[in-house]
């Protein structure tokens, strides 16, 4: 995650793209990207800002990494992120940025690393609150037993991000 200050919500721009999984709104405030949400969350147009245009330094190049991210031609995003929560959180969202493509962890892994397994509980909050889905891949946070847990933006929803990221049989095994 590149680090950035925010700045002034004056600076706040969005863009709403269609994508595979649905319509996704992107908001960005100054020379960061600070959400991608799914159709189904309820983000107050007040936040949203004023409309993007299509050479916005931002939202464009989320734009374009996200189409190729769903034509299979992008792992790994480069953009400017300023996810948006408490120290725990944003520890929690920097963890997520480390999954690799085409691989799942469970809540209680990622409570290890935090150095407390008992911190589960916690980090299923932040992985639901993440703000930046798919570009930090909370997608990719599955139960211990290997079922698909909640999703923000629904089961389906990333149930077609992971087998978007599956590798083929002949690579891996499945994701779920």
């Amino acid at each position: 995650m590149k680090a950035t200050h925010g700045t002034s919500s004056a600076f706040r721009r969005y863009r709403s793209v269609p994508t595979p999984v649905d319509d996704v709104l992107l908001l960005a405030e100054g020379e960061s990207l600070i959400g991608l949400y799914f159709a189904n969350h309820l983000v107050p147009e007040s936040e949203w800002g004023s409309v993007a245009g299509d050479d916005d330094p931002v939202l464009s190049p989320a734009v374009a990494q996200l189409d190729e991210y769903f034509a299979g031609l992008r792992q790994d995003f480069d953009l400017p992120l300023l996810p948006r929560g408490g120290a725990l959180a944003e520890s929690i969202w920097r963890l997520l940025l480390d999954i690799p493509y085409g691989t799942t962890t469970s809540y209680g892994a990622i409570a290890t690393q935090l150095g407390d397994r008992s911190l589960a509980q916690q980090v299923g909050q932040a992985v639901g609150r993440n703000p930046i889905a798919i570009i930090i891949p909370c997608h990719r946070v599955i139960g211990a037993d290997g079922s698909l847990t909640g999703f923000g933006g629904g089961l389906e929803r990333k149930r077609i991000l992971l087998s978007l990221e599956e590798p083929s049989a002949e690579d891996a095994g499945r994701l779920f």
